[in-house]
Order: structure tokens, then sequence, then C-alpha cells
């Protein structure tokens, strides 16, 4: 990936979403600078997710405020999208597994209709977006030919670690400044979890913000956490505050 699509910086302060049962996540912070990457740490139905898709401007925060590459959620939401990237995101963005993994990386080039220049600038040309597909896949190590029936390998027949390298580097393709990454060592061993925060953190290298979302963050990671969104809504309740 080239790096004329240079990382988003990211802030939030007192961030929150609320639902008709209350939070799902509130009052949290971030402060990521341009390539950073940031894991978001917490338990399964913290609001893990949620956070993703608010700082990636798919879902409308209703307390704090927050910034992604200088656009102010949530009015300018419309813009951080176009700017922003997801990755394996359990029913809103994962590979899907009736399809090879040749097949997913040609539906992402022929969809590649991100603008280089602003909204009046013309659409990139199908070749400048198969060179993205070629400089994303050596991002992220992944060689389809490698694989054990080649680029008609399906999505389904991928371990976890090969489907994370095929998630990012689908995101990779539309030149995103930041990349959010849902269940990033989930179902991980040891060894593959470590290989997974060394692509995380080589991803990062090679332009864009990565929020990656995971049961437990490295040590030497910058960490978002978040508390368990009805804890939370309890807690408030609790304090007559909520």
């Amino acid at each position: 990936m080239d790096r004329t699509s240079l990382g988003a910086a990211v802030t939030a302060r007192g961030l929150g979403v609320a639902g008709p049962r209350g939070w799902t996540f509130r009052a949290v912070d971030v402060a990521a600078a341009p390539g950073d990457l940031v894991a978001v740490e917490g338990p399964s139905g913290s609001g893990r997710t949620c956070l993703l898709l608010t700082l990636t401007g798919r879902m409308r925060p209703t307390a704090g405020t927050a910034e992604v590459g200088g656009l102010p959620l949530p009015r300018r939401m419309a813009a951080v999208r176009r700017i922003t990237a997801l990755a394996q995101i359990a029913g809103v963005c994962e590979p899907e597994g009736a399809l090879s993994v040749g097949e997913h990386l040609r539906e992402r080039v022929l969809l590649c209709r991100r603008f280089t220049g602003g909204p009046r600038a013309p659409f990139r040309p199908p070749a400048e977006a198969a060179e993205r597909a070629e400089a994303a896949l050596a991002t992220v190590g992944l060689d389809p030919d490698a694989l054990p029936a080649g680029p008609r390998t399906l999505a389904r027949d991928l371990g976890r670690p090969e489907s994370l390298r095929l998630s990012l580097a689908l995101a990779l393709i539309g030149g995103p400044r930041l990349i959010a990454v849902d269940d990033a060592d989930l179902k991980l061993g040891p060894a593959d979890r470590a290989d997974a925060w060394a692509l995380l953190r080589s991803v990062a290298a090679s332009g864009p913000t990565v929020l990656a979302v995971c049961g437990e963050a490295p040590e030497d990671a910058d960490a978002v956490v978040t508390t368990h969104g009805k804890e939370t809504a309890d807690a408030f309740a609790a304090a007559g505050r909520a």
C-alpha cells in the first residue's frame, strides 16, 4: 500500500452510545496519532464493536465528543465513513464463506469507488485498484496462490489467521486512513495471537491508523478499555445519574 493515504488522528472524550436498554458504552476516551495501533480491550458485550462503528461514522454517538482525521462526529459522519474501513465485523463486514478468496478480491476491486481528491475528483481507475489489491496482499502477507486451493479457496475454509489477513487486505484496498478490526484475537492460541498483533503493527506501519478489538491487549500496546454496558447503566442508575 502506498503512503499517499496517511493515517487519521482519532480523539474522543466522554464518548458514549445509549440505546433502549441503557448505555452500550459510556465515558470512553481515545487518543491516537496517525498510524497508531490502538487495542480496544474489554469483555464480550462491553460495547467494543459499537465503539468501532461509532468512530468510523457508522453509529451516532449520544454523549461526548470525537474527531477522526479532523472531522467531528456526529456532524461529519458521512465524511468519516469515506476515510475509514471495517474488517471482520460479524454481521456487518466479514468474508462471505461461500465466496473464494479470489472472488472477494475481485469484488472489492470492482467496488472500490472512493474518491482520490475530494467529492469532485474522478474515480480511481480499475488498474489503480488492482495495484492497491496487490499491495494490500503484500502488506498482510497473504499469497492466494499458496492457499490449499489457490485463489479458489473458499473463505469458510480459511483458518482464523488467514481470515484475518484476508479481511485486512480487503479493507486496505480502498486506501482508508483508519481501519477498525473486530475480534482480532478471537479463538487464537498464544503463537497465533502474537502473529496477529505483529500483523496489525505492520498494517499500521504501512499508513492507516488501526483500532483493533481484543479480549486481552498485549502489554506493550496502547489500549482503550470498555466496560460492560449493562453494568455501566446499572451503576449510573444506582447513583441517580442514568
